[in-house]
């Protein structure tokens, strides 16, 4: 299991532009060679460079002490946002120096700028000069954003005090204003952020991180009847206000909304692991139905009706299971990532609900990643793509449909005019691979905006929209 941010620091923002005289004419030209994380090492005097061509748009911001968790917070924006600027809300817990110096922070990120790019070029007229010139231009474009002026995001953050640093937080999706979050200190609390989301979606004046205003804040309701902290925890789709939370003793609570700002918390837990639950989610098409991971190894199928023992448990990964993600779209594929640095999806259909059996649910197993995995998600308006983030730095992103078409990769060369020797070992799923982050965290796919990634890091946050990464949206009139 790999949770806390070690030795937390304050943030720095930094400001780098690659190295232009690495690209010196008199260098003979040589095809170009992908470059492998965590295969390929760097010279003593070399750098990476991270390449804006290779997204639509890119930021990043921090809000002072590092963020273990956070959450894409619903708006009333638009379902489906395609142009730029964009504006996202989020809420994050910090995992600061000293219990008291801890907060959450409701923030919004307006004026998110960027473009939309064609994967393979448009053919002109005039030949390789104007493509050369098109592709100057757009590099200059975005160095401009890059550099600030009218295309740089204003950060506007609103600060609760919060005694502990927080495991985890969790915005309700039906009322996004009601938020749950994980102490270290073993409570679970529910929070009323409604008077900041308004404010904020009032005001359009950056605050400085330092000026910020730290408000004192009683919680809607505080559950301390686990026995040990915990990191599991989220809220049905489905019915409002329902709510499971684990922890690292191997209980699950299910908590019920009452009339009023309430809940009524089931003192009988829901047992069946043996180490501490990491995950839970809920089904997308069943009201009691969810799943939870473990250190044991095993994820367990859950049906709130059928009493306190897991319909289903089953061994999923030879190491702790730290993350799990149920599709929405496709409500029959579970994926879940582990401590070894594995991911697997699964079929649900397929399981068996006698845990000595077969598995024969297991539809694919991903070794990329060598270091622990620490989220994962499925996103919200492709069946097939899903995000991942590890230890190792990295943030990928994966299309389950794609499989090596040696004539399609030949014709895209062609089109391109370049020589890529791709490893031959690469998997052809993996899309898209995003460093510069260190101790990567959490990552979330943005419902509303297609596309849209944010991840969380011990150096702060990252809003990614890679350019490779297509959605297919409704046609206007549909």
């Amino acid at each position: 299991m790999v949770r806390s941010i070690k030795n937390p620091k304050k943030a720095k923002r930094k400001n780098k532009k690659g190295d232009e005289s690495s690209s010196s004419s008199s260098i003979p030209s040589m095809p170009t060679k992908v470059w492998q994380p965590g295969v390929d090492k760097l010279g003593e005097e070399e750098e990476l460079d991270c390449d804006p061509t290779a997204y639509n748009s890119l930021h990043a911001f921090h809000i002072g002490w590092p963020c273990l968790s956070f959450d894409v917070v619903r708006d009333s924006l638009g379902l489906l946002r395609t142009d730029f600027p964009h504006t996202v809300y989020f809420v994050a817990g910090t995992q600061a120096e000293k219990p008291d110096w801890n907060s959450i922070g409701i923030f919004k990120v307006s004026n998110v700028s960027g473009k939309q790019r064609e994967l393979v070029p448009s053919k002109t007229t005039a030949g390789d000069s104007d493509m050369d010139t098109d592709n100057s231009d757009s590099d200059e474009d975005s160095e401009d954003e890059e550099e600030g002026g009218s295309a740089t995001p204003v950060l506007q953050l609103r600060k609760v005090a919060h005694r502990g640093c927080i495991n985890r937080i969790r915005a309700m999706t039906q009322n996004p204003h009601i938020c749950a979050s994980w102490s270290d200190a073993g409570y679970v609390q529910i929070w009323d952020f409604s008077t900041h989301l308004n404010a904020l979606a009032e005001s359009e004046t950056e605050v400085p991180r330092g000026a910020s205003s730290v408000f004192n804040q009683a919680p809607l309701f505080n559950f301390k009847g686990h026995k040990d902290e915990g990191y599991a925890i989220d809220w049905s789709p489905r019915v409002a206000g329902r709510l499971v939370t684990g922890d690292c003793k191997n209980c699950i609570h299910l908590w019920e909304p009452t009339s009023g700002a309430t809940w009524n918390v089931d003192a009988t837990p829901f047992t069946g692991h043996t180490a501490s639950v990491e995950d839970l989610q809920w089904s997308s098409t069943e009201d009691h139905v969810f799943a939870s991971c473990s250190v044991d190894g095993h994820i367990a199928i859950w049906d709130a009706r059928l009493g306190k023992s897991p319909a289903i448990y089953f061994k999923a990964h030879n190491a702790d299971v730290n993350v799990i993600s149920w599709n929405r779209l496709a409500s029959v594929m579970l994926a879940s990532g582990s401590d070894d640095g594995t991911f697997s999806i699964r079929d649900l259909r397929l399981l068996s609900p006698k845990s000595q059996e077969e598995d024969k649910s297991l539809v694919a197993h991903f070794q990329y990643h060598k270091h622990p995995i620490t989220s994962i998600e499925w996103s919200p308006h492709e069946a097939s793509t899903l995000s991942v983030s590890s230890s190792d730095n990295q943030l990928t992103i994966w299309d389950l449909s794609l499989e090596k078409d040696e004539e399609e990769e030949a014709e895209f060369k062609a089109k391109t005019k370049e020589q890529v020797n791709a490893p031959a070992d690469l998997p052809p799923q993996l899309l898209f691979v995003h460093q510069g982050q260190k101790d990567l965290k959490e990552l979330h796919w943005h419902a509303q905006i297609p596309g849209m990634i944010v991840s969380t890091a011990s150096d702060g946050f990252n809003i990614l929209m890679p350019s490779n990464i297509q959605s297919t949206l409704p046609s206007e009139g549909v």
